[in-house]
Protein backbone atom coordinates (compact mmCIF):
# COMPACT_ATOMS: atom_id res chain seq x y z
CA UNK A 1 0.00 0.00 0.00
CA UNK A 2 1.46 3.33 -1.04
CA UNK A 3 1.08 6.84 0.31
CA UNK A 4 -2.65 7.70 0.53
CA UNK A 5 -3.87 10.21 -2.02
CA UNK A 6 -4.95 12.55 0.78
CA UNK A 7 -1.33 12.74 1.90
CA UNK A 8 -0.18 13.17 -1.69
CA UNK A 9 -2.62 16.07 -2.00
CA UNK A 10 -1.24 17.72 1.14
CA UNK A 11 2.35 17.33 -0.09
CA UNK A 12 3.52 20.63 -1.67
CA UNK A 13 4.10 19.90 -5.35
CA UNK A 14 5.63 21.57 -8.40
CA UNK A 15 3.97 21.08 -11.82
CA UNK A 16 6.26 21.75 -14.77
CA UNK A 17 4.60 19.91 -17.67
CA UNK A 18 0.92 20.81 -17.85
CA UNK A 19 -0.79 21.91 -21.07
CA UNK A 20 -3.26 24.74 -20.60
CA UNK A 21 -5.51 23.40 -23.38
CA UNK A 22 -5.40 19.93 -21.85
CA UNK A 23 -6.65 20.81 -18.39
CA UNK A 24 -9.97 22.60 -18.79
CA UNK A 25 -12.91 21.82 -16.53
CA UNK A 26 -15.64 20.02 -18.50
CA UNK A 27 -18.19 22.51 -17.16
CA UNK A 28 -16.12 25.38 -18.53
CA UNK A 29 -15.95 23.75 -21.96
CA UNK A 30 -19.74 23.34 -22.00
CA UNK A 31 -20.35 26.97 -21.03
CA UNK A 32 -17.80 28.47 -23.39
CA UNK A 33 -18.90 26.23 -26.28
CA UNK A 34 -22.48 27.42 -25.84
CA UNK A 35 -21.29 31.03 -25.93
CA UNK A 36 -19.49 30.61 -29.27
CA UNK A 37 -21.78 28.03 -30.87
CA UNK A 38 -19.27 25.21 -30.90
CA UNK A 39 -20.79 21.72 -31.09
CA UNK A 40 -19.59 19.22 -28.49
CA UNK A 41 -20.01 15.43 -28.30
CA UNK A 42 -22.30 16.07 -25.30
CA UNK A 43 -23.30 19.07 -23.20
CA UNK A 44 -23.46 17.16 -19.93
CA UNK A 45 -20.23 18.04 -18.05
CA UNK A 46 -19.83 14.62 -16.41
CA UNK A 47 -20.46 12.78 -19.67
CA UNK A 48 -18.13 15.15 -21.48
CA UNK A 49 -15.36 14.42 -19.00
CA UNK A 50 -15.90 10.71 -19.65
CA UNK A 51 -15.79 11.33 -23.42
CA UNK A 52 -12.45 13.17 -23.21
CA UNK A 53 -10.88 10.38 -21.20
CA UNK A 54 -12.27 7.63 -23.44
CA UNK A 55 -11.16 9.43 -26.59
CA UNK A 56 -7.65 9.98 -25.25
CA UNK A 57 -7.48 6.37 -24.05
CA UNK A 58 -8.81 4.85 -27.28
CA UNK A 59 -5.47 4.14 -28.91
CA UNK A 60 -6.54 6.21 -31.92
CA UNK A 61 -4.30 9.21 -32.54
CA UNK A 62 -7.01 10.80 -34.69
CA UNK A 63 -9.53 10.58 -31.86
CA UNK A 64 -6.98 11.76 -29.30
CA UNK A 65 -6.19 14.87 -31.35
CA UNK A 66 -9.90 15.55 -31.75
CA UNK A 67 -10.09 16.23 -28.04
CA UNK A 68 -7.89 19.30 -28.48
CA UNK A 69 -10.07 20.54 -31.32
CA UNK A 70 -12.80 21.02 -28.73
CA UNK A 71 -10.69 22.66 -26.02
CA UNK A 72 -8.88 25.03 -28.38
CA UNK A 73 -12.19 26.00 -30.01
CA UNK A 74 -13.43 27.46 -26.73
CA UNK A 75 -10.17 29.33 -26.02
CA UNK A 76 -10.28 31.91 -28.81
CA UNK A 77 -11.17 35.08 -26.89
CA UNK A 78 -9.32 37.07 -24.27
CA UNK A 79 -12.09 36.43 -21.75
CA UNK A 80 -12.01 32.68 -22.32
CA UNK A 81 -8.21 32.49 -22.11
CA UNK A 82 -8.26 34.54 -18.93
CA UNK A 83 -10.90 32.25 -17.42
CA UNK A 84 -9.06 29.05 -18.34
CA UNK A 85 -5.79 30.41 -16.95
CA UNK A 86 -7.47 31.51 -13.71
CA UNK A 87 -9.10 28.11 -13.27
CA UNK A 88 -5.77 26.42 -14.04
CA UNK A 89 -4.31 28.18 -10.99
CA UNK A 90 -7.34 27.43 -8.81
CA UNK A 91 -7.35 23.74 -9.67
CA UNK A 92 -3.61 23.34 -9.14
CA UNK A 93 -3.73 25.10 -5.77
CA UNK A 94 -6.65 22.93 -4.66
CA UNK A 95 -4.46 19.92 -5.42
CA UNK A 96 -1.57 21.13 -3.27
CA UNK A 97 0.56 22.55 -6.08
CA UNK A 98 2.67 25.52 -4.97
CA UNK A 99 4.30 26.34 -8.32
CA UNK A 100 2.98 25.62 -11.81
CA UNK A 101 4.04 26.30 -15.38
CA UNK A 102 1.21 26.34 -17.92
CA UNK A 103 2.39 25.62 -21.44
CA UNK A 104 0.32 26.49 -24.50
CA UNK A 105 0.70 27.52 -28.15
CA UNK A 106 -0.49 31.13 -28.72
CA UNK A 107 -0.62 30.62 -32.49
CA UNK A 108 -3.53 28.21 -32.01
CA UNK A 109 -5.70 30.87 -30.38
CA UNK A 110 -5.99 33.56 -33.04
CA UNK A 111 -9.09 32.37 -34.93
CA UNK A 112 -11.34 35.08 -33.49
CA UNK A 113 -8.99 37.95 -34.15
CA UNK A 114 -6.69 38.02 -31.13
CA UNK A 115 -3.10 39.04 -31.72
CA UNK A 116 -0.29 36.97 -30.24
CA UNK A 117 0.37 39.65 -27.65
CA UNK A 118 -3.30 39.91 -26.68
CA UNK A 119 -3.45 36.16 -26.21
CA UNK A 120 -0.33 36.08 -24.01
CA UNK A 121 -1.60 39.00 -21.94
CA UNK A 122 -4.98 37.31 -21.43
CA UNK A 123 -3.29 34.23 -20.01
CA UNK A 124 -1.00 36.44 -17.94
CA UNK A 125 -3.99 38.23 -16.45
CA UNK A 126 -5.83 34.98 -15.73
CA UNK A 127 -2.82 33.53 -13.94
CA UNK A 128 -2.49 36.71 -11.89
CA UNK A 129 -6.18 36.66 -10.94
CA UNK A 130 -5.86 33.06 -9.82
CA UNK A 131 -2.76 33.74 -7.73
CA UNK A 132 -4.42 36.65 -5.95
CA UNK A 133 -7.55 34.60 -5.20
CA UNK A 134 -5.58 31.62 -3.92
CA UNK A 135 -3.34 33.77 -1.73
CA UNK A 136 -6.45 35.27 -0.16
CA UNK A 137 -7.78 31.73 0.39
CA UNK A 138 -4.60 30.75 2.22
CA UNK A 139 -3.20 28.58 -0.60
CA UNK A 140 -0.38 30.67 -2.10
CA UNK A 141 0.81 29.49 -5.48
CA UNK A 142 3.09 30.91 -8.17
CA UNK A 143 2.03 30.30 -11.78
CA UNK A 144 3.92 31.16 -14.97
CA UNK A 145 3.43 30.41 -18.65
CA UNK A 146 5.62 28.61 -21.17
CA UNK A 147 5.04 29.63 -24.79
CA UNK A 148 4.99 26.71 -27.19
CA UNK A 149 5.67 26.62 -30.93
CA UNK A 150 4.11 23.82 -32.97
CA UNK A 151 6.91 21.76 -34.45
CA UNK A 152 5.01 20.55 -37.53
CA UNK A 153 4.57 24.13 -38.76
CA UNK A 154 7.04 26.19 -40.76
CA UNK A 155 9.92 26.96 -38.38
CA UNK A 156 10.13 30.63 -37.43
CA UNK A 157 11.47 32.51 -34.44
CA UNK A 158 8.15 34.31 -33.85
CA UNK A 159 7.16 32.50 -30.65
CA UNK A 160 10.71 32.59 -29.28
CA UNK A 161 10.76 36.35 -29.84
CA UNK A 162 7.37 36.62 -28.14
CA UNK A 163 8.64 34.67 -25.14
CA UNK A 164 11.62 37.01 -24.82
CA UNK A 165 9.34 40.04 -25.06
CA UNK A 166 7.32 38.81 -22.05
CA UNK A 167 10.15 37.21 -20.09
CA UNK A 168 9.62 39.64 -17.20
CA UNK A 169 5.86 39.56 -17.52
CA UNK A 170 4.71 36.02 -16.62
CA UNK A 171 6.51 34.05 -19.36
CA UNK A 172 9.22 31.81 -17.92
CA UNK A 173 10.14 29.58 -20.84
CA UNK A 174 9.73 28.27 -24.38
CA UNK A 175 8.82 24.85 -25.76
CA UNK A 176 8.10 23.05 -29.00
CA UNK A 177 5.35 20.43 -29.13
CA UNK A 178 3.36 18.42 -31.64
CA UNK A 179 4.21 15.50 -33.89
CA UNK A 180 7.71 14.27 -33.05
CA UNK A 181 8.40 11.70 -35.76
CA UNK A 182 9.50 13.53 -38.89
CA UNK A 183 9.77 16.91 -37.17
CA UNK A 184 13.10 16.89 -35.30
CA UNK A 185 13.82 19.64 -32.79
CA UNK A 186 16.74 20.93 -34.86
CA UNK A 187 14.21 22.39 -37.32
CA UNK A 188 13.77 25.13 -34.71
CA UNK A 189 17.50 25.62 -34.29
CA UNK A 190 17.28 29.36 -34.97
CA UNK A 191 14.81 29.76 -32.11
CA UNK A 192 16.96 27.85 -29.66
CA UNK A 193 20.05 29.79 -30.71
CA UNK A 194 18.16 33.06 -30.18
CA UNK A 195 17.03 31.95 -26.72
CA UNK A 196 20.53 30.84 -25.70
CA UNK A 197 22.00 34.16 -26.84
CA UNK A 198 19.47 35.89 -24.61
CA UNK A 199 20.01 33.60 -21.61
CA UNK A 200 16.46 32.27 -21.67
CA UNK A 201 15.13 28.91 -20.54
CA UNK A 202 13.48 26.30 -22.74
CA UNK A 203 12.27 22.74 -22.64
CA UNK A 204 11.68 20.48 -25.63
CA UNK A 205 9.16 17.69 -26.16
CA UNK A 206 11.40 14.75 -26.99
CA UNK A 207 11.36 11.03 -26.38
CA UNK A 208 7.59 10.75 -26.04
CA UNK A 209 6.47 9.28 -29.36
CA UNK A 210 9.93 9.03 -30.93
CA UNK A 211 13.16 7.69 -29.55
CA UNK A 212 16.80 8.43 -28.88
CA UNK A 213 17.58 10.55 -31.99
CA UNK A 214 14.94 13.07 -30.93
CA UNK A 215 16.35 13.19 -27.40
CA UNK A 216 19.93 13.54 -28.67
CA UNK A 217 19.00 16.45 -30.92
CA UNK A 218 17.06 18.19 -28.15
CA UNK A 219 20.05 18.01 -25.82
CA UNK A 220 23.11 18.20 -28.04
CA UNK A 221 21.98 20.30 -31.01
CA UNK A 222 19.40 22.49 -29.26
CA UNK A 223 20.64 22.72 -25.68
CA UNK A 224 17.53 21.77 -23.71
CA UNK A 225 17.87 21.81 -19.92
CA UNK A 226 14.62 19.83 -19.55
CA UNK A 227 13.02 17.16 -21.72
CA UNK A 228 9.25 17.06 -22.18
CA UNK A 229 8.63 13.40 -21.36
CA UNK A 230 12.02 11.95 -22.35
CA UNK A 231 10.62 8.57 -21.34
CA UNK A 232 12.13 6.74 -24.32
CA UNK A 233 15.60 7.43 -22.96
CA UNK A 234 15.05 4.01 -21.40
CA UNK A 235 16.16 2.67 -24.78
CA UNK A 236 19.72 3.73 -23.95
CA UNK A 237 19.77 1.69 -20.76
CA UNK A 238 20.58 -2.00 -20.81
CA UNK A 239 18.67 -4.77 -18.98
CA UNK A 240 21.47 -4.80 -16.39
CA UNK A 241 21.15 -1.07 -15.77
CA UNK A 242 24.20 -0.13 -17.83
CA UNK A 243 23.81 3.37 -19.23
CA UNK A 244 24.69 4.32 -22.77
CA UNK A 245 26.61 7.52 -23.45
CA UNK A 246 23.52 9.66 -24.05
CA UNK A 247 21.78 8.41 -20.92
CA UNK A 248 24.96 8.92 -18.91
CA UNK A 249 25.29 12.50 -20.17
CA UNK A 250 21.67 13.34 -19.34
CA UNK A 251 21.93 11.81 -15.87
CA UNK A 252 25.25 13.46 -15.07
CA UNK A 253 24.17 16.88 -16.37
CA UNK A 254 20.95 16.67 -14.28
CA UNK A 255 18.78 17.31 -17.33
CA UNK A 256 15.25 16.93 -16.01
CA UNK A 257 12.90 14.31 -17.42
CA UNK A 258 9.33 15.67 -17.33
CA UNK A 259 7.71 12.26 -17.00
CA UNK A 260 3.92 11.99 -17.30
CA UNK A 261 3.01 8.44 -16.25
CA UNK A 262 -0.72 8.25 -17.03
CA UNK A 263 -0.30 10.13 -20.30
CA UNK A 264 2.60 7.90 -21.31
CA UNK A 265 0.38 4.85 -20.84
CA UNK A 266 -2.15 6.37 -23.22
CA UNK A 267 0.53 6.93 -25.86
CA UNK A 268 1.81 3.38 -25.59
CA UNK A 269 5.00 3.36 -23.53
CA UNK A 270 3.58 0.49 -21.45
CA UNK A 271 0.25 -0.88 -20.28
CA UNK A 272 0.46 -0.28 -16.51
CA UNK A 273 2.17 2.13 -14.13
CA UNK A 274 4.23 -0.66 -12.57
CA UNK A 275 5.96 -1.16 -15.93
CA UNK A 276 6.59 2.55 -16.54
CA UNK A 277 10.30 3.44 -16.95
CA UNK A 278 9.90 5.94 -14.11
CA UNK A 279 10.91 3.27 -11.59
CA UNK A 280 14.18 2.35 -13.31
CA UNK A 281 15.06 5.94 -14.15
CA UNK A 282 14.52 7.05 -10.56
CA UNK A 283 16.52 4.12 -9.21
CA UNK A 284 19.43 4.89 -11.56
CA UNK A 285 19.71 8.47 -10.38
CA UNK A 286 18.06 10.50 -13.15
CA UNK A 287 16.33 13.76 -12.27
CA UNK A 288 12.81 12.44 -12.70
CA UNK A 289 9.85 14.78 -12.32
CA UNK A 290 6.18 13.85 -11.90
CA UNK A 291 3.71 15.60 -14.22
CA UNK A 292 0.16 15.32 -15.57
CA UNK A 293 0.62 16.47 -19.19
CA UNK A 294 -3.13 16.85 -19.86
CA UNK A 295 -5.25 16.59 -16.73
CA UNK A 296 -8.53 16.49 -18.65
CA UNK A 297 -7.54 13.84 -21.19
CA UNK A 298 -5.88 11.62 -18.59
CA UNK A 299 -8.51 12.40 -15.94
CA UNK A 300 -5.75 12.96 -13.43
CA UNK A 301 -4.10 15.36 -11.00
CA UNK A 302 -0.61 15.73 -9.61
CA UNK A 303 -1.77 14.03 -6.41
CA UNK A 304 -3.17 11.09 -8.36
CA UNK A 305 0.09 10.68 -10.30
CA UNK A 306 2.08 10.66 -7.05
CA UNK A 307 -0.31 8.13 -5.52
CA UNK A 308 -0.16 5.86 -8.58
CA UNK A 309 3.64 5.87 -8.53
CA UNK A 310 3.70 5.25 -4.80
CA UNK A 311 1.39 2.25 -5.18
CA UNK A 312 3.32 0.85 -8.14
CA UNK A 313 6.86 1.22 -6.80
CA UNK A 314 6.40 1.31 -3.03
CA UNK A 315 7.51 4.91 -2.68
CA UNK A 316 7.16 6.49 0.76
CA UNK A 317 6.76 10.15 1.67
CA UNK A 318 10.53 10.75 1.54
CA UNK A 319 10.61 9.46 -2.03
CA UNK A 320 7.72 11.70 -3.03
CA UNK A 321 9.47 14.64 -1.40
CA UNK A 322 12.54 13.90 -3.52
CA UNK A 323 10.51 13.97 -6.74
CA UNK A 324 8.89 17.24 -5.73
CA UNK A 325 12.29 18.73 -4.92
CA UNK A 326 13.57 17.51 -8.29
CA UNK A 327 10.88 19.60 -9.94
CA UNK A 328 11.64 22.65 -7.78
CA UNK A 329 15.31 22.42 -8.75
CA UNK A 330 14.36 22.49 -12.44
CA UNK A 331 11.65 25.16 -12.35
CA UNK A 332 12.18 28.07 -14.72
CA UNK A 333 12.64 30.61 -11.93
CA UNK A 334 15.70 32.16 -10.33
CA UNK A 335 17.75 30.29 -7.73
CA UNK A 336 16.37 32.12 -4.67
CA UNK A 337 12.83 31.24 -5.80
CA UNK A 338 13.80 27.59 -6.29
CA UNK A 339 15.29 27.52 -2.81
CA UNK A 340 12.09 29.02 -1.41
CA UNK A 341 10.06 26.30 -3.15
CA UNK A 342 12.24 23.59 -1.62
CA UNK A 343 11.81 25.17 1.81
CA UNK A 344 8.03 25.12 1.34
CA UNK A 345 8.18 21.47 0.31
CA UNK A 346 10.27 20.54 3.34
CA UNK A 347 7.97 22.46 5.68
CA UNK A 348 4.99 20.66 4.20
CA UNK A 349 6.62 17.26 4.57
CA UNK A 350 7.57 18.04 8.17
CA UNK A 351 3.96 18.95 8.91
CA UNK A 352 2.80 15.65 7.42
CA UNK A 353 5.35 13.68 9.42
Amino acid sequence: MGVPIEVCRALPKVALHDHLDGGLRPSTIVEEAAAVGHVLPTTDPAALGDWFYAAADSGSLVRYLETFDHTIAVMQTAAALRRVAREFVEDQAADGVIYAEARWAPEQHLASGLTLREAVEAVRDGLAEGMVAEAQAGRPIVARQILTAMRHGTPTTTIAELALEYRHDSVCGYDIAGAEDGYPPSRFGDSFALLRRNNFEFTIHAGEAFGLPSIWEAVQLCGASRLGHGVRLIGDIGPDGALGELATYIRDRRIALELCPSSNLQTGICSRIADHPFGRLARLGFRVIVNCDNRLMSRTTMSREFALLSDAFGYDLDDLRRFSVNAAKSAFVHLPERVALIERIDAGVAALG
